[in-house]
């Protein structure tokens, strides 16, 4: 690693003053999961790490009536342990409960989660966000098991966020502050698929900090989180599906379906999740609704088989969430 300034801030006023006006000059640093890996491989070098791990106002996870206020710096075991969140908040706790490693579990936050950047191996090695060379993509033409299945690029790396389906599928928004002021933004618009290498992977800037997240009330939904990796220790998902149902009576009212691991942002099964709306939740309906949320699948030359598998989470996250033994 290169030398780096190192900061320490105790207040958010004084962390936001020491970020900088252009992504390189300054970073946040809070679990360091990502961060310290990616400046081991020279893939990132800031001037400057910013530790936020002691900033009171980034901490802690409120409930009300309104819903939850899940702070940046949330720990994944403390959103893990919650008991708001298990009993209401399903499908978060089973995205918590997915990343199988307690070192990464009791130092990485939800905020990194949601900031980390791409596990691309193309990228890893410092190809950038696109992975072209001489004009063509490294991808399409390379090894591309663990890439996108949605889109026609030109990035098709995917997200690695754990959480971001479940907060996309619960409706919640990432509160964003800068030293000019704060602004509130979707989750699901928190991710985009960059069309350049100057461009980045989420809709936060150089000088700003995501502080918390905001989840409405679930208001007795039935929501879940399903799954699926290659080998139950450290890993990321190859496939995965959030699934929020809101019931009335026997039958699903309303749903939202978001797959993960498959695209550089979530995508959200819109057509799947209302064919589910009317009916009651079975092998037969969910099996449908996974089918629909594929159909749209554009796999890569060795990853056809990842179709198969975030069909199969949408299915069975739509029978867990409902309550039916997968």
């Amino acid at each position: 690693m290169q030398s780096v300034a190192y900061a320490n801030p105790t207040t958010l006023k004084d962390a936001l003053a020491l970020l900088g006006a252009a992504w390189g000059e300054a970073d946040a640093l809070a679990g360091g999961t990502d961060l310290l890996s990616l400046m081991k491989d020279f893939v990132h070098t800031p001037k400057r790490v910013v530790s936020i791990k002691g900033i009171p106002e980034l901490k802690g996870i409120k409930a009300s009536a309104s819903g939850l206020r899940i702070g940046a710096a949330v720990t994944v075991d403390e959103l893990m342990s919650n008991s708001t969140v298990r009993m209401s908040y399903k499908a978060l706790a089973d995205a918590a409960r997915g990343i199988s490693s307690p070192q990464v579990r009791n130092v990485g936050t939800v905020g990194g989660d949601l900031c980390q950047r791409p596990r691309c191996w193309y990228f890893r090695q410092g190809f950038g966000l696109l992975a072209m060379k001489d004009g063509k993509s490294m991808v399409e033409a390379g090894d591309n098991r663990y890439h996108a299945i949605f889109g026609s690029g030109p990035a098709r790396f995917v997200s690695a966020s754990s959480f971001a389906p479940a907060l996309i599928a619960l409706g919640a928004k990432v509160k964003l502050v800068s030293a000019k002021g704060e602004r509130e933004v979707g989750v699901a618009d928190f991710f985009v698929s960059p069309t350049s290498d100057t461009q980045r992977e989420i809709a936060l800037r150089p000088d700003e900090l995501l502080t918390e997240i905001i989840v409405p009330a679930a208001a007795g939904a039935r929501t879940a989180t399903y799954e699926i990796r290659q080998k139950e220790a450290l890993d990321w998902p190859l496939a995965a599906a959030a699934v929020t149902l809101t019931m009335k009576g026997p039958t699903v009212a309303k749903a939202s379906i978001v797959m993960g691991h498959v695209a550089p942002a979530p995508v959200a099964a819109a057509s799947a999740a209302s064919m589910l709306e009317g009916k009651a939740v079975s092998a037969e309906t969910a099996e449908a609704a996974g089918a629909e949320a594929v159909k749209s699948a554009n796999p890569l030359s060795g990853n056809v088989y990842k179709v198969q598998l975030a069909k199969v989470a949408v299915k069975r996250a739509i029978l867990s969430a409902a309550g039916i033994k997968v």
